[in-house]
């Protein structure tokens, strides 16, 4: 059956009057475009949700991309603000900037490059001296290879910067309320949830980094001798750090699922099949796949072994084709993103308004009708034209047109 909803929830649980809500926040990953829709949906939950005061929640989980939020939440930075800092293009010490990740790891390019002729001239010996197969020989040189392309130093450097402001801290043992972000150590495969105790020595910007860590984009990241990788290699929420704490509510944000192409869409919003995208789009549904299907299987385990807790899941629609096939590098494109996942949330707050009523009145929270049916709300004040230079429009215009012929073309069998 086709998903028609972002918003999943459970039923509730009894709860004693007068009793306090705790509450829990937990961002799963998906790179820079994860962080973007969990930046407009978190905006639109704030400002649709009164009694949800999202920066000050009991504890606040974060994987890969969506540490980035759940740290910044945790450090006062309100979703408003988040959004300026990694939405808007300012040229100031507020602006985390995601193209800075496209630098090219160069240290660890070098570092293997250094390795070749001991690990040919190994290669070599085993081959004609002592007689090993071509094939077993050659994978020597598989250590050779960079374990990322690009490097993500520029994580660490620019959320230190960013929590290093008046009123921030990178420690975690400074935060007023709990925060963890999940990396995995990659010589054991085990979770490691930085700011649990035994973890929360190390640097909230450097647990971050580890955490987003992506093998074969990013290096490894060393922390105390040991080397960590993605957090959303092991789960994809890791919520069971919140759960075992007996939250009452825990509310999880979660940006990618697989594409469903529709057929019977309107023929602007028609994509015939993903197998016109390439190996791109080939490679993003299988991965948004793997994920998802464990996060249903991992709600499915927190339902049963945690029954005092209400869950309520917002994540995109399976058929929005604009978020499946986003530039997230593009400026102009990350506004539009953003905008876009801030108004099908709302729209969907709306759509699942019977359900959630009750559901979050337990809590102390409620839904703004006002708000959720004003039409003229937005996140972001639409931009001005700027005037270009002919050279410089017609690049622009070259661009777009490139994009827009590379892009499946909708209604094109």
């Amino acid at each position: 059956m086709t998903k028609k909803s972002t918003t999943a929830v459970r039923a509730p649980a009894q709860r004693s009057s007068g009793h306090k809500a705790r509450i829990a926040l937990a961002f799963a990953g998906g790179g820079p475009l994860g962080a973007i829709y969990e930046i407009g949906a978190l905006c639109a939950l704030e400002e649709s949700l009164p009694g949800l005061k999202v920066n000050a929640c009991d504890h606040y989980l974060g994987v890969s991309a969506g540490g980035f939020i759940a740290a910044g939440l945790a450090n006062g930075m309100t979703p408003r603000q988040l959004c300026a800092s990694f939405i808007e293009d300012h040229a100031n010490a507020e602006n985390f900037d995601p193209a800075g990740l496209m630098r090219p790891a160069w240290s660890e390019w070098t570092a293997r490059l250094l390795r070749l002729p001991g690990l040919v001239g190994g290669a070599a010996w085993a081959w004609g001296v002592q007689g090993k197969p071509f094939t077993q020989a050659l994978e020597r040189l598989g250590a050779a290879l960079p374990t990322g392309v690009f490097d993500n130093e520029q994580i660490h450097e620019q959320v230190e910067r960013l929590f290093s402001r008046d009123g921030r801290t990178n420690d975690f043992r400074q935060l007023r309320a709990r925060l963890t972000l999940i990396a995995t150590e990659l010589d054991t495969g085990e979770a490691a949830p930085f700011g649990r105790p035994g973890w929360d020595h190390v640097p909230i910007s450097r647990a971050i980094q580890a955490s987003s860590a992506l093998p074969g984009l990013f290096p490894p990241v060393a922390i105390d001798g040991r080397h960590f990788v993605d957090g959303a290699l092991k789960k994809t929420l890791h919520a069971t750090v919140a759960l075992e704490e007996g939250v009452d509510l825990l509310l999880c944000l979660n940006p990618l699922v697989p594409f469903h192409a529709d057929p019977k869409a309107e023929q602007q919003h028609r994509i015939p099949s993903l197998i016109e995208g390439g190996l791109p789009a080939v490679m993003s549904q299988t991965f948004r796949s793997m994920i998802h299907s464990r996060l249903a299987l991992g709600l499915k385990h927190y339902e049963r072994a945690y029954p005092d807790t209400d869950i309520v899941l917002i994540e995109p629609d399976q058929r929005d084709a604009k978020l499946f096939f986003a530039n997230t590098f593009s400026y102009r494109q990350r506004r539009d993103l953003a905008e876009h996942a801030y108004q099908q949330t709302r729209a969907l707050l709306l759509a699942r308004k019977v359900q959630l009523q009750p559901l979050l009145a337990r809590h102390g929270i409620h839904l703004d009708m006002v708000a959720l049916n004003d039409p003229s709300r937005r996140l972001l004040k639409p931009q001005p034209a700027r005037p270009a230079l002919p050279a410089l429009q017609r690049l622009h215009d070259t661009l777009d047109e490139l994009q827009h012929q590379l892009e499946p073309q909708a209604g094109k069998a």
